[in-house]
């Protein structure tokens, strides 16, 4: 009796660890839910705004906007590229590897343009913008290259595919159409009994001039009318 109750009571026990466990786990995975929300929520808000002031007459405030929404589109878009193919093809990974380290520069970027817009002293940031403008040209064009090679790649391996595909098409295709009438069979020997029995006449090969075969799937012919 006492181990039915220590079985019973270890059950328990594991009852409740897992469902503790299961529990946290919810929480967090709702968490991370809650937080990429929040997270895409704000980048919406942001990208709106940016958009907003690039709009603006032409000033340092609209020009680091521009060059902010340039750089933020440039990455997100590379970023999205890369890994919607990387399960399809490896061979992605080193070019991830390089995106990544290519982050690194367009996150300092962006913070640097991000505190520069609320910089009073307009002239200073006037004075950085051609450095600026020529960073943000360095990073999204090697963002912009990644992107577009890795399109390319899966373009040209779809291609070789349908290409592939085609030809076996084609030739099933004709294998279809190569079609031969079917031998006919030849005459059955006349029977001869050199013991004086009957002969058995032969069977036709095929059917006798002026008849036409008839094959199930016609339809019977209509009765010609006698009047």
């Amino acid at each position: 009796m006492e181990a039915v109750l220590v079985i019973v009571a270890l059950i328990f026990i594991a009852a409740l660890v897992l469902g503790a466990y299961a529990t946290v786990k919810a929480v967090g995975a709702a968490k991370r839910g809650v937080d990429r929300t929040v997270a895409q929520a704000r980048r919406t808000v942001e990208d709106t705004t940016l958009r907003a002031r690039s709009f603006a007459p032409q000033g340092t405030a609209s020009e680091l906007a521009q060059l902010r929404l340039k750089l933020r589109t440039s990455m997100r878009a590379t970023q999205d590229a890369l890994h919607a193919r990387v399960g399809e093809d490896t061979t992605l990974q080193e070019s991830l590897g390089l995106f990544s380290r290519l982050s690194v520069h367009g996150h300092e970027l962006d913070g640097e343009l991000k505190r520069l817009e609320t910089e009073p002293d307009k002239a200073h940031v006037r004075n950085l913008l051609p450095d600026l403008r020529a960073r943000t040209e360095q990073i999204t064009t090697s963002a912009d290259a990644l992107r577009h090679a890795a399109r390319d790649r899966a373009s040209h391996f779809a291609g070789d595919d349908l290409d592939a595909l085609s030809a076996q098409i084609d030739l099933e295709a004709g294998a279809l159409r190569h079609w031969t009438a079917p031998d006919a069979r030849p005459a059955a020997p006349e029977a001869s009994d050199t013991a004086g029995k009957v002969q058995q006449p032969a069977r036709p090969a095929i059917t006798p001039p002026g008849v036409r075969p008839v094959y199930p799937w016609q339809k019977k012919p209509r009765p010609e009318s006698t009047t």
